[in-house]
């Protein structure tokens, strides 16, 4: 079961029910067995999710309640966690990292969930992340790639409460750069949007180009636009596009940066060289919304990027039921999302508790290790309960986490072809 925000569930009026059951057991009898369980507990798991409904991500975040609602709902099918149906709760994030954190707050403080999945944005994820792990809530993001998480956990910042399905940009900066030598680009410039992951994917990238003996020609007057923009001045243009570099790495959001492209059209500087994207505006949408040209052609035809792969023993199977309820292909950061969910649950069950102490505990194990590769939910679920070790194999990966919450990355490359569809052009290593 799963709902949005401002619709309570029954589950919440089992939990007051059960509180008062609690309450007046321990004062008739002062205890009411040697184990007690909380009324949280007792009302069955609850997850949350923190979502990009609205705001510069939106394109990314719309179908997520579906792939959370469709793991949530393949659980609860087969049993549920703990004997007791798994609860879903939705914020939108709105991709911003003040109503993210309010957002989350509700999550922890009012609806007391025990995981959340989410963030996608860096920027919301640096800004909640904190507010979880004060309150031991588990969280799982499947897009936010900043490199700042690992080192953040390095210093153990995060007592575990972080991890990710998705790769940090260390790897991303590194396929990027071999893309653009590969592809015979020496002399380059970057435009950023100026958050988290646009600074941190700059700053990895500039290390990994120079090290394969290229050159970021404005590394010394960096292009980096704000999250709110709505207009873009020459400056901007200029550090993009100044000193003749034969591409332009371009790390956007698709509403901000579509902005950004067709304010470089109008002051024809697209045409000038060969722009390199990532997986930011990785999506179908994203050339028909930068738009076309007087003559029909998409702006963006010719395009080239990165983005990382999905190719995890489960996606096969994931794709297929997913096609099967809604009638889409897999999109940017789908089996990632499906992924987090799950790894929520398969922890919950694992630890034997509805809590975030009882997920992170388990987290590591179900996720890697040494026990049975299973890529069927309902049968991780059925092995768990049994007490046997498992190695979920996912849709997006292997979800191996390291001591870090992080998975290795590897990309696609990808193409904007002349009819703006992405097509994916081959697979590329960081190393």
């Amino acid at each position: 079961m799963y709902r949005t925000k401002g619709i309570t569930s029954k589950g919440q009026y089992q939990a007051i029910a059960l509180a008062i059951t609690v309450l007046v057991c321990a004062i008739l009898t002062g205890a009411c067995g040697k184990i007690m369980t909380t009324p949280l507990e007792e009302a069955g798991l609850k997850i949350g999710a923190l979502i990009p409904l609205t705001g510069d991500l939106s394109s990314f975040g719309q179908p997520m309640p579906e792939v959370i609602g469709l793991a949530v709902d393949t659980v609860n099918q087969c049993g549920g966690v703990n004997g007791k149906p798994v609860t879903l709760v939705i914020e939108d994030s709105q991709t911003n990292p003040a109503v993210g954190a309010a957002g989350v707050t509700k999550l922890v403080k009012v609806e007391r969930v025990a995981g959340v999945v989410g963030g996608f944005a860096s920027s919301v994820s640096t800004a909640v992340v904190t507010v979880a792990v004060r309150h031991q809530v588990m969280l799982i993001s499947p897009a936010s790639t900043s490199p700042s998480f690992t080192q953040q956990a390095q210093q153990g910042e995060f007592n575990g409460y972080w991890a990710r399905t998705i790769p940090p940009d260390t790897y991303q900066a590194g396929a990027l750069a071999k893309l653009a030598r590969e592809k015979g680009f020496k002399l380059v410039s970057i435009v950023v949007i100026d958050n988290e992951y646009g600074v941190g994917l700059e700053e990895q990238f500039i290390t990994a180009f120079e090290q394969l003996g290229g050159v970021v020609v404005n590394k010394y007057q960096p292009s980096h636009y704000d999250p709110d923009a709505t207009t873009f001045d020459n400056k901007v243009l200029l550090y993009s596009f100044g000193n003749q570099p034969e591409a332009v790495i371009a790390v956007l959001y698709p509403q901000t940066g579509s902005l950004w492209l067709k304010a470089a059209y109008e002051q024809d500087l697209l045409e000038q060289t060969t722009l390199i994207l990532t997986d930011g505006v990785y999506s179908q949408d994203f050339p028909e919304q930068v738009g076309k040209t007087n003559e029909g052609k998409f702006l963006l035809a010719g395009a080239i990027g990165t983005v990382p792969q999905a190719n995890g023993k489960g996606l096969l199977n994931f794709a297929t039921v997913w096609q099967e309820q809604t009638g889409q292909e897999v999109s940017g950061f789908v089996p990632h999302t499906y992924d987090a969910a799950v790894l929520l649950m398969l922890a919950a069950e694992a630890a034997g508790v509805n809590t975030g102490a009882g997920i992170k505990s388990k987290i590591p194990e179900v996720a890697g290790g040494t026990g049975k590769e299973v890529t069927d939910v309902c049968e991780a679920m059925e092995l768990v309960r049994q007490g046997k070790k498992i190695n979920y194999q996912g849709a997006s990966g292997n979800v191996d986490l390291d001591e870090n919450g992080d998975v290795i990355g590897e990309y696609d490359t990808w193409v904007v072809e002349a009819d703006g569809q992405l097509k994916v052009t081959g697979k590329i290593s960081p190393d």
